[in-house]
């Protein structure tokens, strides 16, 4: 991973916190992920924190799942979980969870978003905690490997507690699939390599993804068909974690699909900005519809 330089994260840090102060969330039950403790991280012992501005959520301990259900009249029997990203220190809510769920709410997916574990910031800044750690050298991502663990059993947790409870939203157990953004393209490309049995997502995507966390994996027997989106000019790098994962699936002949834009930096979740990353999430849905037709 290339280190992230100091007018990148301004550009990130600006973007977080605009682009979130958008839609009233029409947001249905939030569940916990687990009974009790998530396991692991049952000596964990802070508060979850919100920053109003840009719906940043912080200091996660208790996992949980906040439901968007399609309205009965459109629904299509598919459920996606979307993963916020945030490097593991905080989760853009808005622009990377609540506004894609109310997105495909409308289009008749019942989708989840997954607030996943993140590491313990000790300041009411998570993002310049985030800076002052120089993210995205060897260092800090040896760093996080413990939470990023854990986080991708968190995704794994979701995809087995909504199959297990298909029925009672009207969700095919067969159509449930996992997307996350960065951090969370972390957990979703975690989740497609290393399910079992009953936390198989049927179909995975991985938006601008870091899976530097991964090594060299073998690619399943049965993976899942997986969509892949990222900019030419992220200025994380990870444009080439998207052209590997893709290639990972297809040198194993499995079903992939990326698209790889121009231009549209790093975060671009359902920002408007009047360029072709505005409708990344118009080419999913008809990646989508071909695969579960």
């Amino acid at each position: 991973m290339k280190k992230l330089h100091v007018k990148s994260w301004g550009i990130l840090c600006t973007a977080a916190m605009l682009i979130g102060t958008g839609s009233a969330l029409a947001q249905e039950e939030v569940i916990s992920l687990y009974e009790g403790p998530a396991p692991g991280s049952e000596s964990w012992d802070w508060k979850e924190q919100v920053i109003e501005q840009g719906n940043l959520a912080y200091n996660i301990v208790s996992p949980t799942l906040t439901v968007y259900r399609a309205a009965p009249e459109n629904a299509n029997g598919t459920a996606v979980i979307v993963c916020p990203g945030g490097g593991f220190h905080f989760l853009s809510m808005e622009n990377e969870g609540h506004a894609v769920a109310l997105w495909l709410q409308e289009k008749g997916i019942t989708a989840f978003v997954l607030k996943y574990r993140t590491e313990h910031c000790l300041t009411g800044n998570p993002m310049q905690e985030f800076m002052q750690k120089q993210p995205n050298t060897p260092k800090f991502n040896k760093d996080i490997e413990p939470v990023v663990a854990m986080g991708i059993d968190d995704g794994l947790a979701a995809i087995a507690y909504v199959r297990t409870h298909a029925t009672e939203w009207g969700i095919s157990p067969e159509q449930i699939g996992i997307m996350g953004f960065s951090a969370g393209g972390t957990v979703a490309t975690g989740v497609a390599f290393k399910y079992e049995e009953g936390s198989r997502p049927d179909f995975a995507a991985p938006i601008y993804p870091y899976v530097g966390s991964f090594g060299d994996p073998q690619v399943p027997d049965d993976a899942p068909p997986i969509f892949i989106a990222g900019a030419s000019d992220d200025f994380f790098g990870f444009q080439s974690h998207c052209t590997r994962l893709y290639l990972q699936w297809t040198n194993a002949a499995k079903s992939a699909e990326l698209h790889l834009y121009r231009t549209g930096g790093h975060v671009f979740g359902r920002q408007k900005r009047g360029i072709p990353t505005d409708h990344w999430i118009d080419r999913f849905y008809e990646w989508l519809t071909s695969i579960i037709a």
